[in-house]
This record gives C-alpha cells, structure tokens and sequence, in this order.
C-alpha cells in the first residue's frame, strides 16, 4: 500500500464529490419528462388502471420529480395513504431518474427497495423527490423523499438500487 502525502486524500475525496455533484448539474436528461411520460405509456399502460394518477413533472441527468394524485385507489383503513402506493411512486421516480440518466432502457429492474415510513400522510396528493447517488455500468443507487403536496414535511425516504441491463 503506498503512502499518501498530507492532504492528498482530501484533494481526492474533493474532486469526488465534483464528480458526483457533476451528474446532477452538468450533464442534460437522456429523456425529456414528456418523453418519459410517453415511454411509460406504451411500455406500461397498466400504471393507468385507475386513471392518470402518476405524472413526471421534471427530470434532469440523474433526478426526478413525480407526483402521484390523491385517489380512493390508493388508501388504506383509516383513510391514509397505503404503505405500497408509496413504495409504488418511490420505486417509479427511481426508475424515471435512471431513464433521464441512460435513456429507454425497459428492462432496468429493481434489485432493492427501503422505505421508513416518517409520519402519516395528509389525505392529498404525494410529491417524490429522488436523485441518483451512483450511477455505474450495471447498477444505479439513489434516494427518494416523499412529501404531501404543499408540505414540507417528509412523510418517507427511500433508498433503492436498480439493475442496468448490458447496451
């Protein structure tokens, strides 16, 4: 193992996080929200069984912004918003930010999906946040916040990896 002068390893980790920060900033979407929203919908219709409740409302190189409509579809007892209507917009807006990152890759899946739930939702639409943390050759890992519409308080956060098939 070599040695490292003073302050070598800091410069590195500087230019790291350049790095990553670049991907957020740097780089133009691979796909445009409307031609994300268009891909879903001829790959995915059945996102659509109860109506238009999933919208892409931005996406840049490695971040996404979904918003899923409040709907009766979506509740569970009690009148809130059901644990999988939450996974279901968090593990969407992952695979939409790694979609504006690599372009139409259809066959990108999820290898793992983890939610902690904050607080209860309020009864209205659901806001998802995410941003790739890595992006490499075969795997993408990023980060979901989920908010209320209107709120800023963030009712989960989810962590998730998809799987990149080989282009």
């Amino acid at each position: 193992m070599r040695s490292r002068a003073p302050g070598e390893w800091r410069a590195r980790q500087g230019r790291v996080r350049e790095k990553a920060g670049a991907m957020d900033t740097k780089s133009s979407a691979a796909m445009s929200a409307a031609e994300i929203e268009a891909f879903l919908d001829r790959e995915f219709p059945e996102i659509h069984l109860h109506g238009r409740i999933f919208s892409v409302e931005a996406v840049s190189h490695g971040r996404a912004r979904l918003r899923m409509a409040y709907h009766a579809s979506q509740l569970r007892p009690g009148s809130t918003i059901s644990g999988p209507a939450m996974m279901t917009l968090a593990d969407l807006a992952l695979y939409v930010a790694v979609l504006g990152a690599i372009g139409p890759v259809g066959l990108a899946v999820t290898t793992n999906l983890s939610i902690n739930f904050l607080r209860k939702p309020e009864p209205r639409a659901l806001i998802a946040e995410c941003r790739l943390l890595k992006l490499g050759k075969r795997l993408a890992v990023g980060e979901v916040t989920l908010r209320s519409e209107g709120s800023e308080d963030v009712v989960a956060h989810v962590t998730g990896t998809y799987s990149i098939p080989a282009r």
